[in-house]
């Protein structure tokens, strides 16, 4: 379950700030303006806020202010527009569907457009009935224009007021997240469970927290002047480094199974995991309560039963029994789990401590871990082709819209096309997965807020009642449109109901025309979501072309690291968070592509698995620092560096090969080395887990290859 689900962290989640927010925004902008006129002009001030209010998200200061100003500007010029051509039927549908196409086409921009989008199509369909003069036209889209400023000025006070209370509510969803993929990574060593189900969940749920962690860094790393902003700094840069420590916690699952099947000692490497998970909890439960954490979760009993199997196999190893690599594996896993345990543990003490300044990368360009957003108008004109996915798109939106405006124009009741519409809008989106998850939330969340509707307007219509439930359902509907869409369109049908009512006195019949709408918008989407569709294999090949040179870069990085060329981790840091976003990419796209026709879906297994074996490389590049920094004692620096070195350059010529394989352009190629072996005259305990962990990463290089060319050969075939 969602962290923010839970009824102990709702109430502290941004998601319920931004309901509350959200709701006090805009009942406030329109119980102030009924005080000064009447309803139907409050309704158009309160709609401008509304529209405003979509894009109303955790943002740094200048970024929300820059895009929730792009609302207002765009949001009013559509509101102008569709009124002047309200009186002249055809103009209007013309104007209709271009303002459908070109809303589309802002999806180029990225995910944060995508609420302008819903914005700029959602004041289309509210504008889209009324029939005024040019006058009028104008005093409507002042109104609209209004609202907007004003929810625009509240929101950036309140989010000025709030900004580190809002910093910490994303950390505190990152750590949630954190401690989600610990719990999955606990369950490897549970042999009730599948290991390769398990790494499925594992790649997948690494995309999701790979996107909270971003979002994290954008909010805390480009502003942070106050002892307050050190505190989650500080915070943020150890769960970094205590996710690059999990990391390293990838061992061969199959054979610490084989080897410890029937010894205690996995139930407690389990027990050791899960109590970990419910302690980062309890630290990002402390961190969204705005206080200090303490450690209160005791692993000592785990940790013991360990220490005695250890022993116990110890013993059997000089009593001269075949368990020595049991030994070697369980004692690692020992290792790293306790370096996670104290890492957990540096988390705690940073939310204790009082800073004087941001201890991270003082002098360092933070651009490099931000999200770049660039909105030119070249971009959006650069993807005015055929081949393009958002623009076939576009068009898939603005044909859709003029089917849904013909059905409306011949019910055989009072026309509703604006519902329609509106369903169309909500439920159309770039992908196939998005449209088909968005359709069933719509429809069921639509049903059962009409019946709610119904309830209330035939059992307790009473101002009061109806008062209490639209407030509630204001406040609703922000708080869950990205937590769980179907409870957003519950509360967004019973709020538009009730507003309708209010405005023109409604009754149940048009309850159940607007459901009627519904189920005509959604089968128009349905329809339209086949028409120039572009499915997700088609872009399979480019996002594994990105994977492999992410990878290139990232193994330069980590080596150039291990063996000491580099002091500073700064570019690793760089190239991993690269590669971790590539990976979260094309996993993303396999998971949206499962959710297609059987006709359009193509090698999933070997993308999981590509993705699988990218995902070990990052793993056993995290294990060899991990081991570096355990045994730096007496570590005979040339003969290690020799080794890494012939790796590197193995393991980036089979990158490169695989590059070749997938028709990019190439770097130049390391040249071959000979192999190197330790000296037999060099005593270091750290010899034969560097040799291991390397033997591991040149083989998952391998299998790399394998699988990419596996995906390009099934993703280039005809459905059978």
């Amino acid at each position: 379950m969602h962290y923010a689900l839970s009824p102990r962290t709702f109430f502290y989640s941004h998601y319920f700030h931004l309901g509350l927010r959200f709701g006090a925004g805009l009942v406030g902008i329109i119980w102030f303006t009924l005080q000064l006129s009447d309803m139907h002009t409050a309704m158009t001030v309160g709609i401008g806020a509304l529209c405003t209010a979509l894009m109303d998200l955790p943002s740094p200061l200048r970024h929300k202010f820059n895009e929730m100003s792009a609302s207002v500007l765009l949001c009013g010029a559509v509101t102008l527009l569709v009124s002047l051509c309200g009186p002249y039927y055809w103009l209007l549908m013309a104007v209709l569907v271009l303002v459908s196409f070109f809303a589309s086409m802002m999806v180029v921009y990225g995910k944060k457009s995508m609420p302008l989008q819903l914005a700029a199509l959602f004041i289309m369909t509210m504008s889209m009935e009324h029939q005024l003069t040019p006058m009028q036209s104008i005093v409507h889209a002042g109104l609209f224009t209004l609202g907007a400023v004003a929810y625009l000025a509240y929101a950036m006070r309140v989010s000025w007021l709030l900004r580190h209370r809002i910093k910490q509510q994303v950390l505190a969803e990152a750590l949630f997240e954190l401690a989600a993929y610990i719990d999955i990574k606990a369950d490897f060593y549970d042999t009730r469970y599948n290991l390769n189900e398990q790494f499925n969940k594992l790649v997948r749920h690494q995309a999701l927290l790979a996107d909270r962690q971003q979002a994290s860094r954008d909010l805390i790393l480009r502003a942070h002047n106050n002892r307050k902003d050190a505190i989650v700094v500080q915070i943020h840069v150890c769960m970094l480094d205590l996710y690059e420590q999990v990391l390293s916690t990838h061992t061969d699952y199959a054979q610490l199974r084989r080897h410890l099947a029937d010894s205690p000692a996995l139930a407690s490497l389990h027990g050791l995991a899960y109590k970990a998970a419910r302690d980062i909890e309890s630290l990002a439960f402390a961190v969204t309560s705005k206080r200090a954490s303490q450690q209160n979760v005791d692993y000592e009993p785990e940790l013991k039963q360990i220490e005695a199997q250890l022993a116990e196999l110890q013993a059997a190893v000089e009593a001269g029994k075949p368990v020595q690599e049991a030994l070697t594996v369980l004692r690692a896993q020992r290792n790293k789990v306790r370096a996670i345990i104290n890492m957990i543990g540096e988390l705690h003490v940073a939310s204790q401590r009082a800073y004087d300044s941001t201890p991270f990368w003082k002098d360092a360009d933070m651009q490099p871990f931000l999200s770049q957003q660039k909105y030119e108008l070249k971009v959006m004109l650069s993807h005015f082709r055929m081949d393009s996915p958002i623009f076939r798109f576009s068009l898939r939106v603005s044909m859709a819209i003029a089917a849904g405006l013909a059905i409306g124009a011949v019910l055989p009741y009072t026309a509703h096309s604006y519902w329609i519409v509106l369903t169309i809008v909500i439920i159309l989106k770039p992908s196939f997965s998005m449209t088909k998850q968005r359709r069933k939330d719509r429809i069921v969340g639509t049903v059962i807020g009409c019946v709610i509707t119904a309830v209330i307007l035939t059992w307790f219509n009473y101002p009061a009642v109806i008062l209490g439930a639209l407030i509630l359902s204001t406040v609703a509907t922000p708080t869950f449109v990205y937590l769980r869409y179907r409870y957003a369109a519950i509360a967004v049908s019973v709020m538009i109901l009730l507003q309708m009512n209010l405005v023109a006195g409604g009754t149940i019949s048009a309850v159940s025309e607007r459901l009627t709408d519904t189920f005509i918008g959604a089968a128009v989407a349905t329809v339209f979501s086949f028409v120039l569709a572009s499915w997700e294999f088609q872009s399979i090949p480019r996002l594994v072309r990105r994977v492999l040179e992410a990878n290139l870069r990232y193994m330069q990085a980590s080596f150039e690291l291990l063996q000491g060329d580099c002091r500073n981790d700064f570019p690793y840091r760089i190239q991993r968070k690269g590669l971790m976003d590539s990976l979260a990419d094309l996993s993303t796209a396999m998971v949206r592509m499962v959710d297609e026709p059987a006709s359009k879906q193509r090698a999933v297994e070997d993308i999981n698995l590509f993705i699988v074996q990218n995902y070990l490389l990052v793993a056993h590049v995290a294990a060899l620092r991990a081991i570096l920094r355990r045994h730096a004692k007496d570590i005979p620096a040339a003969e290690v560096n020799a080794m890494l070195a012939q790796s590197h350059a193995q393991v980036c010529r089979t990158l490169t090969e695989a590059l070749a394989r997938h028709g990019a352009a190439l770097p130049a190629a390391a040249p071959p080395q000979a192999a190197v072996l330790p000296s037999e005259n060099v005593e270091w305990s750290g010899w034969p887990l560097v040799q291991r962990r390397i033997r591991l990463l040149q083989a998952d290089a391998e299998k790399i290859i394998v699988h990419s060319e596996a995906i390009e050969r099934n993703v280039s075939m005809e459905p059978v």
